[in-house]
């Protein structure tokens, strides 16, 4: 019995006779091939790697993407490798960047001019061919990508040059141009502030100074509710390698001013001046932030309207390339205030200048929209009302925003239009000849009487663009498409197209191309591309960051290769 005990077990080598479930039950006989006789069948390709099962790859998807930030005083380039999963959210599936490498990120760049107010398109892409080489990338690596365009960028020469050259080297990105409040937002999520007020249920208030302005958010809950800006930054002025000005914001020398000086470009300057006039723009900035009422002389410096009363704040992040000097983390000196505005405002916060807690860094100079991740939805023909497919499809690069009206059970026009409007405003698409799409989550009964109320206020946020004959795109994720997009049109006699979505979960930072219509399954294919940030504090779980510099790069998706014709739908 002994020799019984110590005997081995044969590794079958073929299928046993009357192969039952039970053989497996401990791992047995677990790599085989069936008899006859086999109770059971398996998966197919159950012995393929992780990444190469068939059902593993349709709910993940790997893309190299690309985020390029084109601001007044600095141009940076960051390539990354998006891992993104398909999970259920409400009353649909969307995927999420559940990992992101950074393949490469370039060095920040002083952005070339080759006036006072024209960026050197040339010089830029020069950067940015550079950014490729030393990536190891080309354009046709990249899946998809994200410009940012703030400060001197947003000029049309300037904005429509950079759109020439981004595209020569890149083909179709999201090109999200930021004025004041819109870079407030970007800011506060590319910095971790929106993730930090979420994860620690704090009331943040972010303060992102770059070359030209101070960006100012507060946020809760991971979301921005106020921003504004002050035209204070690290760039206003610049001297060269003798102390000679070789660029004078006019708020530039206005802040010397308050100093006591009548600076000029071409003027030599003492060093300790600079240091005296970085030391009445980190003043003006604590004043700006604490004073209420606001003097008039600090009233001056605001952009925007100011934030009259910030509530209670549990703590203040910094971002924006001056951050790095008020953290500490950054000595080298460009020419410009940026270090000394930086150890200014670092003086000011040791002394408790400011009444709140300073939290730790986040990102600070890389405080941006990091590219875009894209992923394709399928939508169903009768869950989508389209007046005219061949007016309204197809359509790219749509920006979504997402009003914040949670539907009460009994929905007022007025409310709708007020934070349709007012959402408009923060994001800067209030100008009606800019086309959108409205996203709106649904909640409640899909009674006529709450539709129609929505839809007439939909139609009062919306009156400026109706009235300059703009399409309306709406998506929603509740199932009411036909009955909102029938009420517009036959009821309302909305005069202008008219597409409306459903079962589609958007968000703020949301880009969708519209496809077009496809036979026999009348579905519309939606692209949704958003932007990514460092931290995202939306998605339902915390962004997995990965670090690789290898430069290899692979595509972790397939290409359909159809057909394309010249009317107004596809076949499937």
């Amino acid at each position: 019995m002994a020799d019984d005990k110590n005997e081995t077990k044969e590794t079958p080598t073929g299928p046993p006779p009357e192969h039952t479930l039970e053989d497996h039950e401990y791992g047995d006989v677990f790599f085989h091939e069936h008899g006859p006789d086999a109770d059971h069948d398996h998966d197919e390709d159950f012995d393929l790697p992780l990444d190469e099962n068939p059902l593993w790859i349709a709910d993940n998807v790997r893309l190299n993407s690309v985020g390029i930030d084109v601001g007044s005083s600095g141009t940076q380039v960051i390539f990354s490798r998006l891992h993104l999963r398909r999970m259920a959210e409400d009353m649909s599936s969307r995927y999420f960047v559940v990992k992101r490498e950074t393949l490469f990120q370039s060095p920040v760049a002083l952005t070339p001019y080759e006036s006072e107010t024209r960026i050197s398109d040339e010089q830029l892409g020069n950067i940015l061919d550079d950014a490729y080489a030393a990536a190891g990338l080309t354009p046709d690596d990249v899946d998809a990508g994200a410009v940012i365009l703030t400060g001197e960028a947003l000029r049309r020469e300037n904005s429509e040059a950079i759109a020439a050259t981004v595209s020569d080297r890149g083909g179709d990105f999201v090109c999200a141009t930021a004025g004041h409040h819109m870079e407030s937002m970007l800011a506060a999520f590319g910095s971790g502030a929106a993730a930090a007020s979420q994860d620690g249920d704090k009331r943040i208030l972010n303060i992102d100074i770059g070359g030209g302005t101070a960006k100012l958010a507060i946020l809760e809950e991971g979301q921005v509710k106020v921003t504004a800006a002050v035209h204070i930054g690290g760039r206003l002025q610049v001297v060269d390698e003798n102390g000679k000005i070789d660029r004078l914001d006019p708020a530039g020398r206005t802040h010397a001013a308050r100093a006591g000086f009548d600076w000029n470009i071409g003027d030599t300057i003492d060093v300790d001046d600079l240091d005296k006039v970085a030391d009445g723009m980190a003043d003006t900035l604590i004043l700006s932030l604490l004073v209420r009422p606001i003097p008039d002389d600090i009233a001056d410096f605001y952009l925007t309207d100011p934030i009259e009363d910030w509530g209670k704040i549990d703590g203040v992040m910094f971002s924006g390339g001056v951050a790095e000097y008020v953290y500490g983390r950054e000595d080298q000196d460009f020419g410009d205030m940026g270090k000394r505005l930086g150890a200014a405002i670092a003086r000011r916060l040791e002394a408790d200048a400011l009444p709140w807690p300073m939290l730790p860094a986040g990102e600070c100079i890389r405080a941006t929209a990091l590219g875009a991740s894209e992923y394709s939805v399928q939508l169903s023909g009768n869950t989508t009302f389209v007046s005219d497919y061949a007016e309204l499809l197809p359509r790219r690069n749509l920006q979504v925003i997402q009003p914040p009206y949670d539907c009460p059970d009994e929905i007022v026009a007025a409310d709708v239009a007020k934070a349709l409007k007012a959402h408009r405003a923060a994001f800067e698409v209030d100008n009606a000849e800019i086309e959108i799409a409205l996203s709106f989550h649904w909640k409640g009964m899909p009674s006529y009487e709450r539709i129609y109320a929505f839809a007439e206020g939909v139609v009062a946020g919306l009156d400026d663009m109706i009235a300059a004959g703009k399409p309306l795109f709406i998506v929603l994720d509740g199932d009411i498409a036909q009955s909102l997009g029938h009420i517009l049109k036959d009821e309302l006699e909305v005069p202008v197209g008219v597409l409306v979505i459903d079962g589609v979960v958007l968000w703020d930072f949301d880009y969708i191309d519209l496809g077009k219509i496809r036979l026999p399954s009348r579905t519309v294919p939606v692209t949704i591309k958003s932007l990514v940030f460092s931290d995202d504090p939306r998605s339902g779980q915390r962004l997995d960051h990965g670090h690789s510099y290898d430069h290899s790069h692979s595509h972790g998706h397939s290409n359909g290769h159809g057909h394309s014709h010249g009317h107004d739908h596809s076949h499937d």
